[in-house]
């Protein structure tokens, strides 16, 4: 099966949603915190609406779950977050505290699952001029629109390092490490790598991807948060998996490697 023409129809979304994310992010917005005490902005919302409406439009036999209006029925089964529907996977703005706080690092991400299996990633942060993307079987491509880069698509592979005192580690904060108990396994981890740096959210898997960091990890994440990274990491020659070493996106926390590093990593981190 080709996922082609779903990977177009992600990509010609994504240039809509950049247009309007840039263009509010250089406005005046009200920013609110919501129950889980994250913030979020009309222009969350305003993005997902978008998304959501051309999807509906060009696919309305798929399901869609975003992280600003939830599940559309059938998106979902009660347990794993998994089910047999073809379903699209929206986080209108990855990273909504950046944006408030005017750093570039944040991105549309739109995902597609078919089954139990994530088959189209695409992540576009537009404030950096970068976006990653990736189709089942198709590869991974990264595009960079700022002054002097070669624009034409280049494809994405992920390092050769193979021993963790050469790796380099990313992450996203420590607070979430401790809240789960496993800070001393995670630090651990960072006492192993050669290199450790916190560019977090979707920027950590996007550099696994492109070879620059060798691995990526966090504690606690959404379905959202995940599904359109996974296939750029895994069609670029990685492994995304949870912390318990389930492959794909749906066990609520995230792994990223370049494959050779995955079994060290999941040991570290499980130890305890």
């Amino acid at each position: 099966m080709t996922y082609a023409d779903d990977l177009a129809l992600a990509l010609a979304i994504s240039d809509e949603v950049d247009a309007l994310t840039i263009a509010g992010s250089l406005s005046d917005f009200a920013v609110e915190t919501k129950n889980d005490d994250t913030p979020v902005t009309a222009i969350d919302r305003a993005a997902e609406h978008l998304v959501r409406d051309r999807l509906t439009a060009a696919r309305p036999n798929d399901a869609i779950v975003g992280e600003e209006f939830g599940a559309s029925r059938g998106a979902l089964d009660p347990v794993g977050g998994k089910s047999f529907a073809r379903r699209w996977v929206v986080d209108p703005i990855d990273g909504t505290k950046n944006f408030v706080r005017g750093v570039p690092a944040w991105a549309t991400l739109i995902g597609l699952v078919d089954g139990d299996e994530a088959v189209v990633g695409v992540v576009s942060a537009p404030a950096l001029g970068r976006r990653w993307y990736a189709a089942l079987g198709s590869g991974a491509w990264g595009v960079t629109h700022v002054h002097g880069f070669p624009t034409a698509p280049r494809r994405l592979q992920v390092s050769t390092v193979t021993n963790l005192s050469e790796a380099s580690v990313s992450f996203s904060s420590l607070s979430g490490w401790e809240e789960r108990g496993m800070l001393g396994p995670f630090l651990d981890l960072t006492r192993a790598a050669r290199r450790v740096r916190a560019f977090g959210d979707f920027w950590s898997y996007m550099m696994v991807a492109e070879g620059q960091v060798d691995v990526a990890c966090e504690p606690e994440l959404a379905l959202h948060d995940m599904v359109a990274l996974a296939p750029i990491v895994t069609e670029a020659g990685g492994r995304f998996t949870s912390l318990g070493g389930e492959s794909g996106p749906f066990g609520g926390d995230a792994l990223a490697s370049n494959g050779a590093l995955h079994s060290a990593v999941l040991a570290t981190l499980t130890a305890a």
